[in-house]
């Protein structure tokens, strides 16, 4: 009992981190309607300059751990926002209302050139961070078995869940909020509304980048590292978990990524880790075919 007691634990976190880059995806999803691998390459590569700028605060700039860690953030958050805008005004706005198939070459290009920027930058060497807040929180004092869950563990699962709830609220309240429904269900009709539709695109990019930079930051605080090709591998993740989800409704999608990261690491613990991917993707794909399916015609 203790034991799955620990695993329910250990998934918050990942629950909680899928939940965040699932949320941001869909607010790009819904005006678009265009599948989008990019977004998980904005992830990895807020990560990968956060982690790359926290070493040179360390080491060149003399600061101490906290400041480092400050200061690759804030670089980070520039570089991932910033990078999220280039490619939504350059790249995937002209092409956002083409084919599907446009759009797909276009995003894996863009993770590939942001693979490679990454890659470069640090040299093709693997860097890490410290590990800090590490410090394990009991939540349940079994003797034989506690149940724990390490400080940064604990930040990093309520950052996530505000993330998602704020983002909800600003949905739901804002003006911006109601022309981003407005584009999302019609983007003609919004337009003969006087919406302006590419800057609601263009922004809700902008905001898609900035939640997947903030969660790239705080999940590569806890693992310490960020593989270059781990855009792609989190981008068609969060792809499938966005379509089980609802893809055009943020809250559903936030829900779906809560319950992939639930099955992934009950999986990790009862099963053969080689297999997981194999079998949460099978999964996936089988429940899209279930709840995707296209509806007859009245």
């Amino acid at each position: 009992m203790a034991y799955f007691l620990q695993q329910i634990a250990n998934a918050a976190p990942v629950a909680a981190l899928y939940a965040a880059l699932a949320f941001g995806y869909s607010i790009a999803f819904a005006v678009t309607r265009r599948a989008d691998v990019a977004y998980g390459a904005l992830f990895a590569f807020a990560a990968q300059m956060f982690i790359l700028f926290s070493g040179y605060g360390w080491d060149r700039l003399w600061l101490v751990l906290p400041a480092a860690l400050g200061f690759g953030a804030v670089v980070a958050l520039l570089y991932g926002v910033g990078a999220g805008l280039v490619v939504g005004r350059h790249v995937m706005r002209p092409l956002a209302f083409s084919s599907d198939n446009t759009v797909v070459v276009a995003a894996l290009g863009v993770v590939l050139v942001l693979m490679e920027t990454a890659r470069l930058a640090a040299d093709t060497r693997s860097l890490w961070l410290p590990p800090f807040l590490n410090t394990p929180v009991v939540l349940w004092g079994d003797p034989a078995f506690p149940v724990a869950l390490t400080v940064l563990q604990l930040a990093n699962t309520a950052a996530m869940a505000a993330i998602v709830l704020a983002g909800h609220v600003f949905l739901a309240r804002s003006a911006w909020g109601r022309r981003w429904r407005a584009v999302s269900e019609d983007r003609q009709a919004a337009e003969l509304c006087g919406v302006d539709t590419a800057g609601v695109y263009l922004s809700a990019y902008a905001l898609a980048a900035l939640i997947a930079s903030l969660t790239g930051i705080l999940a590569v605080s806890y693992y310490g590292n960020m593989d270059f090709g781990g855009g792609l591998v989190f981008g068609v993740k969060v792809l499938f978990i966005a379509a089980i989800g609802g893809a055009g409704t943020p809250l559903l999608s936030a829900l779906g990524g809560a319950a992939m990261g639930l099955a992934e690491t009950l999986w990790s613990a009862y099963g053969e880790f080689l297999w997981r991917d194999l079998v949460i993707f099978s999964a996936l794909v089988l429940l899209l075919v279930i709840f995707r399916r296209e509806r007859p015609v009245p």
